[in-house]
């Protein structure tokens, strides 16, 4: 079982020098070896991996779907070093890729989020989350990028963030509203901002907690479900439910009806947007095209007014 512990750390290595962070991965992973550990198995085989990825039994398919991938993923390199590894095919398990339908906010929803901010427990959580979700609103980061922003990221004088932990380790530079320069100078010149303890490390996070701890994530989803219900902001569906990520979809839409403009050209915008979101490919950002009526809208009267200009 050792050989494949250390199949596994190898394997890790190898995908995360091509830009993967696998943290799942990893974690239920190694709770794969322990399966086979416990039942005396030495190699990976179809019928154990169909039987771990198909615990609890009372999970989605789609969640089992995604549990045997991981391991299909490592059998394929561990073959090539174990031919007795056996690798699930393909159609085992098959699922279909099902992407939530985006939650699009309006301004005048934004707007009673940040009103809703006043809830929170102190004056400095209040301008922490206010700062966060106008921030979010605003440049359409990714959450994790906004919370992994240190102090050195932002230069009020360009007005420039550096986004130095995005998808796949790419760096990017924003430019930003002048607005949104003024309320993180804000934020970072507050008198109650926390002083670490002694006892904790100093961190020179952007956004901190009320101990001067960089936010976690699993706390900042918590509290924005709050902020959701305190808002009155319910769900559209069953598949389209309001998420803190999607402020993100919510900014790339309101960028493109902004190019559709009489005089815009989105065909010029979608490449600039792409690059500002961190997609790294193109075709990530025309997914949301598809994903707003607004835009499917005015891209079919565009089309029309073309097509009536030919005739």
């Amino acid at each position: 079982m050792n050989a494949l512990r250390q199949a596994l750390s190898d394997y890790l290595v190898v995908r995360r020098s091509m830009g993967y962070k696998l943290k799942r991965e990893e974690k239920l992973l190694a709770q794969y070896l322990n399966y086979l550990e416990e039942r005396g198995q030495r190699h990976i085989a179809v019928d154990n991996a169909l039987a771990w990825a198909t615990l609890p039994r009372a999970g989605h398919r789609r969640w089992w779907a995604n549990r045997l991938s991981m391991v299909r993923g490592f059998a394929v390199y561990l073959r090539a070093i174990d031919p007795a590894t056996e690798v699930p095919p393909p159609d085992l398990l098959p699922s279909r890729p099902c992407r939530a339908t985006p939650y699009l906010y309006s301004d005048q929803q934004v707007a009673a989020l940040l009103a809703a901010t006043t809830i929170l427990c102190t004056p400095f959580r209040v301008a922490t989350y206010r700062t966060l979700i106008g921030l979010l609103a605003a440049t359409g980061m990714r959450v994790g990028e906004a919370l992994a922003l240190d102090r050195r990221d932002f230069n009020p004088q360009p007005g420039l963030l550096v986004v130095r932990h995005g998808k796949f380790g790419k760096e990017r530079e924003l430019p930003v509203h002048p607005t949104v320069t003024a309320a993180l100078q804000r934020y970072l010149c507050r008198q109650d901002r926390p002083r670490p303890s002694e006892r904790v490390q100093r961190q020179s996070a952007l956004f901190t907690s009320t101990a001067g701890t960089r936010l976690l994530y699993c706390n900042v989803h918590w509290t924005f479900v709050k902020l959701l219900r305190h808002a009155c902001i319910e769900p559209r569906s069953a598949s389209c439910r309001p998420r803190i990520h999607d402020l993100r979809h919510s900014f790339a839409v309101a960028t493109l009806l902004d190019a559709y403009a009489p005089d815009g050209d989105p065909a010029a915008c979608i490449p600039l947007l792409s690059t500002y979101l961190g997609h790294v490919d193109p075709a990530q950002t025309y997914w949301y095209l598809s994903a707003a009526p607004e835009l499917l809208a005015l891209a079919g009267q565009r089309l029309e007014s073309y097509v009536g200009g030919r005739s």
